[in-house]
């Protein structure tokens, strides 16, 4: 079944010694990646050693040559996502670098033909990678390569910015950007540094006869037999180390482990989290470090936890046990029936405004509050800080996601030998100021698409702007959930695009904004903006209605599911019979102020 295995750089799969084109089949689903694995990917070459290769997983491939001495075609039967955020990563570098082409060396311009070579073949041009035909993702990216100056015949597209396929391009720009500013040195040879991450990255390239097979194989993999993970294999270890002679029993051992998967939770991407975070929080003050390992990457993780496992199994048992506990607790794993706290409803903020980085810190501070002095009262100030840094981290992207690791370590050992609260507290909120975006780049990123830049991010501030007008008596828990047939759940409460953010805008919202282009133009500056952006009930039909079927739509069962619904954020609404641009840029202005004030450091 089986025609080839090779665990491979991503530099030999598109080498410029082969003439090989990846081909995605029609029946494959649209390009749907988005901004959260753009970042995964581009912090995850970043936080790898710069000359090991990042694991990226497989590539499912049915060799379709039918002219060998012409161009190998190899059909994606699985791996299309992988390998378009790739090339569009190797783009966006492509870019940088010719235009700095004045600056390059010999070598270094050496280096910028292969990296045009991946990205197409020549005699004649064509891409290396073909896309499929849905949603405009093969004309969007042929329509790129041609304006990044490959001699390739551009397709007759539209609106080509507002698909997924170039707003890719431009986050790696912006990542890539971001990263050059605060990367002291060349910037050529920083950008040559990046290229030989990603090219150096590694995918396990299976190569079958079939479609048939194919589709056995994908199943296999992804259904039946997944590969062990990190987490199955540190497991492994333990009960393996156990077995053989400690003071722990194998029963004991498994016991143990039992316990801290319960306290953690069922999620892997928390568990795993937690095992980095672990390593990296108590490296110091436990004295765990692992030779050459000064961060837990999850590259190293079954290393580090293969080497922590040679030591003092039963002092190690009991560390884990004390830090799963406090991590289930910042997770928001209670018993059952247990009343939460002022400070577990905080630490659940704190989750909701993607702040799992700074579950390290608060994971050392948890286990140390007695030694450090800290009181409840500390934590909660303490997670309501950690809160407004996430928020802001999340929408400037200042500091980076892959400097976080190593500041909130730095935090740690600042603070590790500290004696009362006060300093503990005034040494955090100064070491989150010295890294943060100032309140200048923070409005001004307000200001802007945010909804598009980071949609979770966007409802966290809308919800807590709506909370702070809220009484008791008016209390709604906005983040509520309800089912939607089996084993699905959606927000009660849900972001609502004021003027619409669909392509085919009502007449109704055409009239209203001046005409066809005049809305269009509208529609493309500002309808992500804060001020376009409100909370209602869930509804699916709202989004398309005019603006005053909005305010008074009700659903089926009467409840008021428009901006009539009680938020005060909504107020403003219900006092106006018609929406501008104008009137979007002054409720921005106004939103950005009380953000500013609610997520202040």
């Amino acid at each position: 079944m089986i025609k080839s295995v090779s665990q491979t750089p991503l530099y030999a799969l598109l080498s410029a010694d082969n003439n090989i084109i990846y081909d995605i089949p029609p029946y494959q689903r649209e390009y749907s990646w988005g901004k959260d694995q753009w970042d995964a990917l581009f912090d995850d070459l970043l936080e790898e050693d710069s000359d090991s290769g990042h694991f990226l997983g497989t590539i499912i491939c049915v060799n379709k040559t039918q002219d060998a001495a012409a161009q190998t075609v190899l059909e994606l039967v699985d791996g299309q996502q992988r390998m378009t955020t790739l090339s569009l990563f190797l783009l966006a570098l492509y870019k940088e670098l010719s235009a700095r082409n004045e600056l390059l060396d010999e070598d270094q311009k050496s280096d910028l033909t292969n990296l045009r070579r991946m990205l197409c073949l020549k005699d004649p041009t064509r891409q290396r990678l073909q896309l499929q035909k849905q949603n405009c993702n093969s004309d969007d990216y042929v329509s790129l390569l041609v304006e990044a100056g490959f001699e390739l015949q551009k397709p007759k597209v539209t609106y080509v910015g507002v698909r997924r396929i170039s707003k890719a391009l431009v986050h790696f720009g912006k990542r890539i950007g971001s990263h050059l500013e605060a990367t002291p040195g060349s910037e050529v040879s920083e950008l040559l540094s990046l290229y030989g991450r990603v090219k150096r990255s590694i995918l396990v390239k299976l190569e079958v006869e079939n479609h048939s097979d194919a589709f056995v194989l994908f199943e296999s993999l992804n259904n039946r037999g997944l590969p062990l993970t990190p987490i199955d294999l540190i497991k492994t270890s333990l009960l393996s180390v156990a077995d053989k002679g400690s003071d722990i029993s194998v029963e004991n051992a498994y016991e143990a482990w039992s316990g801290w998967l319960e306290a953690l939770g069922d999620d892997y991407g928390s568990q795993e989290r937690f095992f980095r975070q672990f390593y990296n929080a108590f490296k110091n003050d436990w004295d765990l470090a692992v030779q050459g390992v000064s961060i837990a990457t999850r590259s190293k993780l079954i290393r580090v936890y293969e080497e922590l496992l040679k030591g003092d199994l039963k002092q190690f048992i009991s560390r884990m046990e004390i830090a799963t506990s406090a991590y289930g607790r910042i997770l928001g794993n209670r018993e059952e029936g247990k009343k939460p706290q002022a400070l577990d409803d905080l630490l659940l903020d704190l989750s909701r405004a993607q702040g799992a980085p700074a579950h390290m810190l608060l994971l050392f501070l948890l286990v140390n509050d007695a030694r450090l002095g800290l009181s409840t009262n500390d934590l909660e100030e303490i997670t309501k800080l950690l809160t407004n840094f996430s928020v802001r981290r999340n929408l400037t992207n200042t500091p980076p996601t892959y400097d976080l690791d190593r500041i909130f370590m730095s935090i740690i050992d600042r603070v590790s030998n500290l004696e009362t609260s006060v300093e503990v507290l005034s040494t955090i909120r100064e070491e989150l100021k010295a890294v943060s975006a100032s309140d200048d780049v923070f409005a001004t990123q307000l200001r802007g698409p945010v909804y598009d830049d980071n949609s979770a991010a966007t409802r966290f501030v809308l919800v807590a702007l709506a909370k702070e007008s809220m009484t008791k008596e008016s209390l709604v828990d906005l983040w509520a959930k309800e089912a939607v047939g089996q084993n699905k759940e959606q927000f009660v409460w849900t972001i609502e695009h004021i003027l619409p953010q669909g392509e085919n805008l009502p007449k109704s919202w055409i009239a209203m904004l001046g005409g066809k282009e005049e809305a269009a133009s509208i529609q493309r500056s500002c309808v992500h903006n804060l001020g376009n952006l409100t909370i209602t009930g869930f509804n699916g039909t709202l989004g398309n209605k005019s603006f005053e079927e909005k305010k008074e739509r009700k659903d089926q069962a009467g409840r008021p599911v428009g901006y009539r619904n009680g938020l005060a954020l909504n107020a403003d609404l219900l006092e106006v019979s018609s929406w501008s641009k104008e009137q979007i840029d002054t409720r921005t202005n106004v939103l950005v102020e009380r953000a500013l004030a609610r997520f202040t450091l």
